[in-house]
């Protein structure tokens, strides 16, 4: 499975909030901005950021299972960071069968995000 097959439900997930500012990596809109971890040279870039009525921004992530959980867990640990800077939260959507394998690195790596089933 490729996030792609899920964007349609994540961007109804994100539209039903009432959100503002949706930026997405899916043709029809901007894309988020993308951050250069330092340590590894890579780029991280959320699926998708809003902004709330309250001026908050939120990113949101599809998680899927990863042959490469670490990998994840230095994104989602960024992107969480990024978050709370501006006053919002990161969300992981968590499509079927997905969801423990992301709740048990959202627990056992202390990352602050909010987990979702979509």
């Amino acid at each position: 499975m490729n996030k792609e097959s899920y964007f349609d439900q994540a961007l109804e997930w994100v539209e039903k909030r009432g959100s503002q500012q949706i930026k997405a990596d899916k043709e029809g809109y901007e894309p988020p901005k993308s951050y250069i971890n330092k340590t590894t040279n890579e780029s991280v870039q959320p699926d998708l950021t809003y902004t709330t009525s309250n001026g908050s921004k939120h990113y949101t992530d599809i998680a899927l299972k990863s042959e490469n959980p670490q990998a994840l867990v230095t994104k989602w640990k960024l992107l969480s960071m990024m978050a709370q800077l501006r006053n919002g939260k990161l969300h992981l959507l968590a499509p079927r069968g997905h969801k423990s394998f992301t709740t048990d690195l959202v627990n056992t790596y202390n990352i602050d995000a909010i987990v979702h089933s979509i």
